[in-house]
C-alpha cells in the first residue's frame, strides 16, 4: 500500500509572530476570516467610502452603495446636510430602496409604506391608531410606541473636499485622525476644494478576494512588469522618480511617480516580455498629457485608504475606486470619473478619453481585473500555502523607490493586529 496523503490544515498559522511578509492562502478563502473582516474593518473602528457631495448636489437626491456587504444610501436632506442610512426598513427588515441613484422627498417601504425623512427619521406608520369599523376602534400599534425607537440606522457621516466617509461606529476617530498628517496631505492635493463634476461610472465584478485590489494598488513591483501602457510609455516605470508613503499605522498607503525621470529604458524594460518598442497609439488623445498645476510633480498618484477606497491620479485621468466585497472569492469594483467644474471643455475631454486606460475594460486596468481572477483560483487550489511579499526584505517603512512591497507587508501588519486580538 502507498503512503496516507498528506493532510494540510485548513487555517495555517504565519509563518512569524513579527513579520507579515509570507501571507497565508487561507487569509484569501476562509470564510470565517472574511466574516470576521466584515465586523471588524468594515463594520467597527474605520471609515468606509460612500461617495462624492457632487453625486447628491440637491435636496433629496441619493445614491445607493454599499459598507462591506451593508446597503446603505447617502442622500442630501432638507438642511443641505449629506445624511447616511441604512438601507433596511425598521418594520421587518426589507431594503426599501433599489434604484442606484434618484431624487425622493422621503422614504417609503412598498411592503407595509413606513416612511422616513431624509435623514432616517420615521415619520408615518399605517393603521398606527388602527381602523374605526362599526364605532370600535380594531388594531393598530400599542399606546407605548414611539416613532422616534423606530428610525432607520443612521451611520456617523465625515465629508472633506467633497468626498464623504461613513460608518456604523458612531465612536470611531476623527476622519483627519483616521488618514493620518501624510496620507491626509495627498488626499488634499486631490480633493483639494475645487467643485467636483462627475463624469461617468464603471463597475464590474471581480471573481477574487477583495484584499487583492487593496493589494494591487500597494504594490509598484508589477506596473512596469505587467502593463504593456505603462512600460511602453513611461507612464510608471520603475526607474522612474518616485516615493512609497504611509501612515503611521500603514493602513493606508500613497504610490507616487513622476513621468519622464528614468535612465535608460534598456535598464527596466530588458527582458520584459509587456514592453512593446513597436507598438503604436492610433488615437494619440490617449497620451495627450497636460500638466495642471494642482500636481505639484508628480503625474501619478495612487492612494489606498483602507478598507474599501482608492484614489487614482494617473496623468489627467482622475477617479475613486470603491470596493464592495460579496463573499470571501468576489467583489464589485465602481469607478466613478471625475473632473473638475472649472475644466475646461477640452480638459474635461482628455479626462474622458484618457479614462479607456482605466475601468474593466481600460487598456491597463483589464490586466489587474485577470490576474486578481487567477490568483484567487491559485489560493483556491493551494489553501494551506503562502504569498511571499519579500521584495525590499521584510521591513516596513516609507521609501523613496518603487523595488519593494513593503506596503503590501504594512497593510499585513495592520490586518493581524485588528483580527488577531
Amino acid at each position: 500500500m502507498g503512503d496516507a496523503p498528506k493532510v494540510f490544515p485548513i487555517r495555517p498559522e504565519w509563518e512569524s509572530k513579527e513579520a507579515s511578509s509570507r501571507i497565508p492562502f487561507s487569509v484569501y478563502t476562509d470564510d470565517a476570516i472574511y466574516k470576521r473582516e466584515l465586523e471588524r474593518l468594515f463594520y467597527h473602528g474605520h471609515w468606509c467610502y460612500v461617495g462624492l457631495e457632487a453625486e447628491v448636489p440637491n435636496e433629496g437626491d441619493f445614491k445607493r452603495t454599499v459598507i462591506g456587504e451593508r446597503s446603505v444610501i447617502m442622500v442630501r436632506g432638507a438642511d443641505g446636510a449629506i445624511n447616511v442610512v441604512e438601507n433596511v426598513c425598521a418594520h421587518r427588515g426589507m431594503q426599501f430602496c433599489r434604484e442606484r441613484h434618484g431624487n425622493k422627498k422621503e422614504f417609503v417601504c412598498p411592503y407595509h409604506q413606513w416612511n422616513y425623512k431624509l435623514n432616517g427619521d420615521l415619520q408615518g406608520v399605517p393603521f398606527r391608531r388602527g381602523v374605526k369599523q362599526n364605532g370600535k376602534v380594531q388594531g393598530g400599534m400599542p399606546k407605548e410606541f414611539d416613532t422616534k425607537e423606530h428610525g432607520l440606522t443612521k451611520l456617523k457621516v465625515a465629508a472633506r473636499g467633497g468626498v464623504v466617509f461613513a460608518s456604523f461606529d458612531h465612536a470611531v476617530e476623527s476622519l483627519e485622525d483616521y488618514l493620518g498628517p501624510d496620507i491626509l496631505g495627498y488626499f488634499d492635493r486631490l480633493f483639494n476644494g475645487r467643485q467636483l463634476k462627475i463624469l461617468g461610472y464603471n463597475r464590474q465584478r471581480i471573481p477574487g478576494n477583495w484584499k487583492l485590489m487593496q493589494e494591487n494598488i500597494k504594490d509598484p513591483y508589477h506596473p512596469g512588469l505587467l502593463h504593456t501602457w505603462f512600460v511602453t510609455y513611461g507612464l510608471w516605470r520603475a526607474d522612474n522618480k518616485s516615493q512609497l508613503v504611509m501612515d503611521e499605522r500603514h493602513r493606508h498607503a500613497a504610490m507616487i511617480s513622476t513621468r519622464g525621470t528614468g535612465g535608460a529604458k534598456s535598464e527596466v524594460t530588458a527582458g520584459v516580455t509587456s514592453f512593446k518598442e513597436s507598438m503604436e497609439i492610433q488615437d494619440k488623445r490617449l497620451l495627450d498629457i497636460v500638466p495642471e498645476a494642482w500636481w505639484g510633480g508628480p503625474t501619478a498618484v495612487m492612494m489606498t485608504v483602507f478598507p474599501s477606497v482608492i484614489f487614482q491620479q494617473q496623468v489627467n485621468s482622475v477617479s475613486t475606486r470603491h470596493i464592495q466585497p460579496d463573499g470571501k472569492g468576489s467583489f464589485d469594483f465602481v469607478w466613478t470619473h471625475f473632473g473638475f467644474e472649472d475644466d475646461t471643455p477640452e480638459m474635461t475631454e482628455r479626462r474622458l478619453i484618457q479614462a479607456n486606460l482605466f475601468g474593466p475594460a481600460g487598456f491597463v486596468s483589464a490586466d489587474d481585473g485577470e490576474v486578481i481572477e487567477l490568483s484567487q483560483y491559485g489560493f483556491e487550489q493551494k489553501p494551506f500555502h503562502r504569498a511571499v511579499a519579500e521584495l525590499g526584505g521584510h521591513e516596513v517603512g516609507n521609501t523613496d523607490h518603487m523595488v519593494t512591497e513593503t506596503l503590501i507587508r504594512g497593510m499585513y501588519e495592520y490586518w493581524r493586529s485588528v483580527m488577531e486580538d
